[in-house]
């Protein structure tokens, strides 16, 4: 059995949340609600099925299947029925004629004097395809569950549909809290692979942190080593993984698909996606785009400075499918006829590239964590700037806000090779330093093999940033 790492955050969240449960029994509503929302196979069911077996409480854990409303409510019955909740013999006396009766008995068979939870996952497809779903669920939160010392959790990969259940207007707006899981981060892939910190890099941008994904990843393996035997393997988490979560996410929008794979393959301005797509329109690409960030696995970027620019670019925000889009969904055929060793030799040659650009998110990420940490000014954002040609590209600006900045703090170049940062990288930054501000700001470096020259604020390597997501902070 895989050993539980990470989300200590996410647990002590939950865990905060029926404390209050707890100690609110006896007043008129103790109970507490969580809308917990992610991408699909970032482990928000493994978290949750975590919490409630380190709480050791009564619990109920309903998964909606994308069926019809009868054949949901039965499974919720034998779900019930396999519980440990005290009175669930009375799902089977009086089984619920609809999920209005079915919310309300929950509330029935709950205890009064201690605390339970009640776990449901999938929520989306309850609110596909049960008419009014939304509706009965705020009344039997308002009415009965709430009354009750439950911890209510509802669990939902349709990140749109998640965030629309909190949202103003909506019946069930501010009933619950809601909490975002995210993908393993370095830190915890690093603890959980038993790898160095570079290698922690390397794997997160592989694997995107997919729990899935990683539980592959033998510790202490290297990353070629982990690629052979996964890639020879036609059924590995690796390779299926990012087939299923297209097929969940865009199960009858193809246009979408062709968009994602227009990014995927490389191509980030808007005239060159719609031409990787096959010369589509304005209007259809504004349309995709529009569902795959509203999806939340695609983000649009605009330089940060103190000027506005329309210079936006596109990449895709899961790491996972960045890489699978990238190296291994144009090869799957040679890999199901048993050549993956062909697709790892082709993943090898881009490799440094294609990395370069891929960590850059990343370490932006682990600045901002850090930030102020003693070497690194105060941020509240962190981004890059580039020109339409871009013959200026700077990888870090440090500013007080975005997208247009009113002041700059500091600006600085990643370089994720094997050889060091340099006087050459050097001189290229305060060359683009100067066609971005007249001030000396501060010229801060992320590098994967340190520096071999002086003149910078600091320099950071992959030790340095994976600390970032070590908690507490």
């Amino acid at each position: 059995m895989t050993r539980f790492i990470g989300r200590e955050v996410e647990i002590a969240a939950l865990r905060s949340l029926l404390d209050r449960v707890t100690a609110a029994i006896g007043e008129p509503r103790p109970g507490q609600c969580v809308l917990m929302r992610g991408r699909r196979r970032i482990g928000k069911s493994a978290l949750a099925e975590e919490f409630v077996s380190r709480t050791g409480l009564p619990y109920l854990y309903f998964t909606a299947a994308r069926a019809s409303e009868e054949q949901e409510l039965r499974q919720l019955m034998d779900d019930v029925a396999a519980s440990e909740l005290a009175d669930r013999a009375v799902f089977a006396e009086t089984p619920p004629a609809n999920w209005n009766g079915a919310l309300q008995l929950l509330a029935d068979i709950v205890p009064d004097d201690s605390p339970s939870v009640l776990v449901i996952d999938e929520v989306p497809y309850l609110m596909e395809r049960v008419d009014a779903f939304e509706g009965m669920l705020q009344r039997a939160w308002d009415r009965f569950l709430s009354r009750k010392p439950v911890l209510l959790i509802l669990i939902g990969s349709d990140l749109s549909m998640m965030e629309a259940l909190n949202s103003y207007e909506r019946p069930f707006h501010q009933r619950g809290t809601e909490m975002v899981v995210k993908p393993l981060n370095p830190a915890e892939i690093q603890e959980m692979l038993g790898l160095d910190a570079k290698s922690a890099f390397d794997a997160a941008l592989v694997t995107g942190g997919l729990p899935l994904v990683c539980a592959e990843w033998r510790p202490g393996t290297s990353l070629w080593e982990y690629l052979h035997e996964a890639l020879m393997n036609p059924v590995s988490a690796l390779l299926v993984s990012g087939e299923r979560m297209l097929a969940a996410e865009f199960p009858g929008q193809a246009m979408a698909r062709e968009v994602l794979e227009a990014i995927g393959s490389g191509e980030r301005t808007f005239v060159n996606i719609a031409r990787a797509a096959g010369g589509i329109s304005h209007s259809t690409l504004t349309r995709a785009v529009e569902v795959l960030t509203a999806k939340g696995i695609v983000v649009s970027d605009v330089p940060l400075s103190t000027r506005p620019s329309k210079e936006r670019r596109y990449r895709i925000s899961d790491a996972y499918l960045r890489f699978w889009l990238y190296f291994l969904q144009p090869h799957i055929p040679e890999i199901e006829r048993r050549r993956g060793d062909l697709t790892v030799r082709r993943v090898a040659a881009g490799w440094s590239s294609w990395r370069g650009r891929a960590v850059e998110p990343l370490v932006r990420e682990a600045l901002a964590r850090l930030a102020p940490d003693g070497r690194l000014p105060q941020a509240a954002a962190i981004g890059s700037y580039w020109t339409r040609s871009n013959d200026v590209e700077i990888d870090i600006v440090g500013a007080d806000r975005a997208p247009v900045a009113k002041e700059l703090h500091f600006i600085g170049s990643i370089k994720w090779l094997e050889s060091p940062f340099d006087n050459h990288d050097l001189q290229k930054l305060i060359q683009h330093r100067a066609r971005l501000t007249d001030n000396p700001l501060p010229l801060i470096v992320a590098s994967r093999s340190g520096a071999s020259c002086g003149g910078m604020a600091t320099v950071y390597g992959p030790d340095d940033l994976v600390t970032a997501w070590r908690y507490p902070r």
